[in-house]
């Protein structure tokens, strides 16, 4: 497995626990590292990612909101949730990442954490935001 794609799952899973108990996210990463040692080019990405979600929380959520037909983030499953704020942070704070990447890494993350019906729920909103975002070009 690639190191982006274990600093994703990574990501994933801090998020869900700051999402889910109410932790903080520093502190989280701490206590997930100490537990589960990694490589530190994947930690270094993982706290990007988290860093970006945590910083753009409110606009992620916005936009997750806006482009989520009938679903608020809040009635969202918590993976499902925490995928589409990694890859919206993504587009918006690593412009570096093409948005299709972040795209089809989200996608496998909902494949590989949330249920059957992930895949084409995190790639629906996701294909949306990124119309809204105007991210064609990138």
């Amino acid at each position: 497995m690639g190191g982006r794609r274990q600093a994703r799952e990574q990501a994933l899973q801090i998020l869900y626990q700051v999402d889910l108990a109410s932790a903080e996210p520093e502190q989280a990463m701490r206590l997930f590292w100490e537990a589960e040692p990694a490589d530190p080019d994947v930690v270094e990405f993982a706290r990007i990612l988290i860093r970006a979600v945590v910083a753009n929380q409110d606009k992620v959520d916005g936009l997750i909101s806006d482009a989520s037909i009938n679903w608020k983030p809040a009635r969202m499953s918590y993976v499902d949730r925490n995928i589409l704020r990694l890859a919206t942070a993504e587009f918006l704070a690593l412009p570096e990442v093409p948005p299709m990447v972040a795209v089809n890494e989200a996608i496998e993350l909902g494949k590989r954490f949330g249920t059957t019906e992930s895949g084409a729920f995190i790639n629906g909103i996701l294909d949306r935001i990124a119309r809204n975002l105007d991210l064609g070009g990138r």
